[in-house]
């Protein structure tokens, strides 16, 4: 198995180290392009050639301790999935390890948002996307990964960033005071404190890659135009972190294609920004 960074054991076992990565290969529900199920192998073996000095913070956040679980091999119903997802990740917060998901489509974000969300009962959730993914249910199933802020907002509040595709039939799901169009925030940065005061202190984050505009990361099943850039987007994500606990997080949706590889260094590169931002003071 890859293991995130091909980082030196005494940084990547299990019992030592404070962060988990969790892959969810999964791809049962997705409706266009078929691929996401590759993505956390990609995020991986892209992982391997980064350099782990991050510059920005001027840290080695691998430093401590990031250990790569083995995948949530569930190629069964979505609910199945969930199911599995969750008890994982309730297994890792039980140890006070730090978890991150890697996917896989959206639906894997589910049963992770549902175990932070009973370890943490004021957290909320905030969604960068580019679609609102408030379905009840489709295709059968309330477990869609059209329905992933659906199934969150029945636990707590959220608050979406991105957005920019959506069907109408959302729209009786929708706070519009808590969504911040992907128009509205193009040419601006003040909508980045109005929508870290609608969080509650402890913050869960979920990412979907078309959240960040296909210009430079096109490899997902569904590309919007219109998306957050890449320094814009990082200048979010430390305001989030400075200010609100962050309790996890995952990224979802990369589906690789052999032609186009930055993609994959891209969602590589995001999560230990991510991370570098949450731990990087703690370790030089």
């Amino acid at each position: 198995m890859i293991h995130y960074g091909d980082l030196p054991k005494q940084h990547a076992t299990e019992s030592t180290s404070k962060v988990v990565i969790v892959p969810v290969p999964y791809d049962g529900t997705s409706t266009w392009v078929k691929g996401a199920d590759k993505g956390p192998e990609a995020l991986l073996e892209a992982s391997a050639n980064m350099e782990l000095y991050d510059i920005e913070t001027d840290t080695e956040v691998y430093k401590m301790g990031i250990y790569t679980a083995p995948a949530i091999d569930e190629d069964n119903s979505p609910e199945e999935m969930v199911s599995a997802v969750k008890e994982e990740t309730e297994k890792h917060l039980k140890n006070d390890k730090f978890v991150v998901i890697i996917g896989g489509e959206h639906s894997v974000s589910i049963g992770t948002i549902q175990a932070h969300a009973a370890k943490y009962p004021n957290m909320s959730v905030l969604q960068i996307d580019a679609h609102t993914d408030l379905r009840d249910s489709y295709e059968g199933s309330k477990n869609n990964h059209a329905c992933v802020m659906a199934r969150a907002k029945e636990l707590c509040p959220i608050v979406q960033v991105g957005i920019r595709s959506m069907d109408a039939g959302e729209k009786a799901n929708l706070d519009q005071s808590r969504v911040f169009w992907g128009h509205k925030i193009a040419d601006n940065e003040e909508w980045m404190d109005k929508a870290i005061d609608l969080l509650t202190d402890d913050v869960y984050l979920t990412i979907d890659l078309d959240g960040f505009d296909p210009s430079f990361l096109p490899s997902t099943g569904t590309p919007e135009p219109g998306g957050l850039q890449w320094y814009p987007g990082l200048r979010f994500l430390k305001k989030l972190i400075e200010r609100k606990n962050l309790v996890g997080f995952d990224v979802v949706e990369l589906c690789p294609n052999e032609i186009e590889r930055s993609s994959d260094f891209v969602a590589a590169k995001l999560v230990y920004k991510i991370l570098s931002y949450k731990f990087g003071s703690q370790v030089k």
